[in-house]
């Protein structure tokens, strides 16, 4: 593959419609700081916090499992398929059929989840079991959070039609919904609540209404109708089922690392799985803006390219996408470890959380960053595979990944407590990544010789020009903490855009091809 970009090529659409998902969710992410800084503010890292975040973890995973993850990963090469070799009619009677078969099992498992919730605290928050109060509330909010599971379910669903359909915006909106309904919980709701952390799971269920709903009318538009659906024993609705199973496993694995990290942080000191939290928040920026929103649009692509049978096309995307991710993610990279402490003192360091707060969580954070360049490309080579409707593979590497994770996590929670667990998941990310690679030969050839090595060290060099600019400003200039928080973060974007601007000044003298491509799709927005 060249190293450069024709203009008129595919992956500009890609990345046209990539740019309208990371810009809604960039405002997601923004309302979630927002409802974060709310809740640090409010509850702060003690027991009330740990309770609702470990609470609302379990419907979460839950909700990967068996909605949005494992669905999507499964229903949309079935229906691209479908709607590429038998039309409209044929792929929307699919989608009606999925979505009263998927509305079913969510009910049940619903209330298996309801009924169950003693239990599954006790699995995944051992430690809770020392405090019977932080237990008991535990219990009550994982009860009342449950059925967003239900919710979130069928708005996956409904959002992987219209991804299929080409329309991205109502579904990089919807988590914009969520946060903002739970940022008004918090506001209006918390103060008149004898237990004021119920205010935030009543969000989470308002939040989840609202998501669903907000899938419809664009669906409409677009023809889709639900009231049809096709043969319960319609074939490619078993083969939806078929290829959920290993694609609940997969999922189920990465669960298991996250199932890991809190069942061990519920052992340490009291706000360690706050601490954990708050800094995975701030990572998940780039994983949403960059790794989720190529692979949001890159996955249809892939699919329809596996559909043509055209391996080529598929491989052409997906170094694509790969080249554009890292060329994102790196400055993102740069700004997160060098102003780890900064941001954590702008955002939360007011009302219960304490200076003490933003330093145990800024070592975590830096934990977390050591595989930031992972997480995202994980997210971008796993559709691959989905593609290819292989489920089973991104299952085995994961498998191996949990392992790594466990071991990791054993040997460095002891010495370094919360940041050693957030630097274990890394090392996980690291091995899950180097599997997917060398897997991927089984649907690719020779993968790893498709991925030119100039570009990345264009942009590592970059990376690192930016890097020592950051530095130098901060050991000029005098420290942004306690300015408050105008002057602070006026002086954190003023440093961080200088640093940006070395960045792409590199970049653009270096000739890099990522930085020609973004330009030209940025002049034609404007226009």
């Amino acid at each position: 593959m060249s190293s450069t970009f024709d203009p008129e090529a595919p992956p500009h659409h890609l990345a046209a419609a990539a740019s309208v998902v990371s810009g809604a969710t960039f405002v997601s992410r923004v309302l979630g700081y927002v409802r974060d800084m709310l809740i640090a503010h409010t509850f702060g890292a003690g027991l009330a916090a740990d309770a609702f975040f470990v609470a609302f973890r379990i419907p979460n995973m839950a909700r990967e499992l068996f909605g949005e993850g494992a669905l999507s990963a499964a229903f949309i090469p079935v229906f691209t398929e479908t709607l590429t070799q038998q039309g409209r009619p044929s792929a929307f009677r699919l989608a009606a059929t999925t979505f009263w078969s998927l509305a079913l099992m969510l009910s049940v498992v619903c209330a298996i989840g309801i009924w169950g919730a003693p239990l599954l605290v006790r699995l995944i928050a051992p430690g809770f079991g020392a405090d019977p109060e932080k237990l008991a509330l535990t219990i009550g909010l994982t009860r009342t959070m449950f059925p967003y599971l239900f919710l979130i379910g069928l708005t996956a669903l409904m959002m992987g039609i219209l991804n299929s359909l080409g329309h991205f915006a109502a579904p990089a909106f919807s988590p914009a919904l969520l946060n903002t309904v739970m940022i008004l919980s918090i506001l209006f709701l918390s103060p008149h609540l004898e237990e004021p952390i119920y205010a935030l799971a009543y969000g989470v269920l308002g939040g989840g209404l609202l998501q669903v709903l907000a899938q419809f009318p664009p669906a409409v538009r677009r023809g889709v109708t639900l009231t049809q659906p096709g043969g319960w024993r319609d074939p490619a609705l078993g083969r939806i089922g078929r290829l959920m199973v290993p694609g609940v496993a997969g999922l189920a694995i990465t669960q298991i690392n996250v199932f890991i990290t809190t069942l061990l942080a519920s052992f340490l000191v009291q706000g360690s799985i706050s601490y954990l939290y708050y800094a995975f928040r701030l990572v998940h920026l780039p994983i949403g803006l960059v790794g989720v929103a190529v692979a949001t649009v890159a996955f249809p692509a892939m699919a329809a390219a596996a559909a043509r049978q055209s391996p080529e096309d598929l491989r052409n995307t997906l170094v694509f996408a790969l080249r554009v991710t890292f060329f994102l993610t790196i400055p993102a990279l740069v700004g997160l470890v060098i102003y780890r402490n900064t941001i954590i003192h702008l955002l939360f360091e007011r009302g219960a959380f304490t200076s003490a707060m933003t330093a145990a969580t800024a070592s975590v954070l830096l934990g977390y960053c050591l595989g930031l360049c992972f997480f995202v490309a994980n997210r971008v080579l796993v559709p691959a595979f989905h593609a290819f409707q292989d489920t089973v593979t991104p299952a085995k590497a994961g498998a191996i990944a949990v392992a790594s994770n466990i071991c990791f996590s054993l040997l460095l929670m002891q010495p370094l407590g919360a940041a050693g667990l957030a630097i274990a998941t890394s090392l996980a990310s690291l091995v899950n990544f180097s599997l997917l690679v060398v897997y991927l030969k089984k649907h690719l050839g020779p993968f790893p010789r498709q991925m030119p090595v100039k570009p990345l060290q264009k942009t590592v060099f970059a990376g690192l020009c930016m890097a020592g600019t950051l530095i130098i400003l901060q050991g000029l200039l005098p420290p942004l903490e306690g300015r408050g928080f105008v002057v602070g973060l006026a002086g954190f974007l003023g440093e961080l855009g200088i640093g940006t601007a070395v960045f792409l000044g590199v970049a653009a003298f270096l000739g890099c091809d990522e930085l020609r491509l973004l330009r030209g799709l940025f002049q034609r927005r404007l226009t």
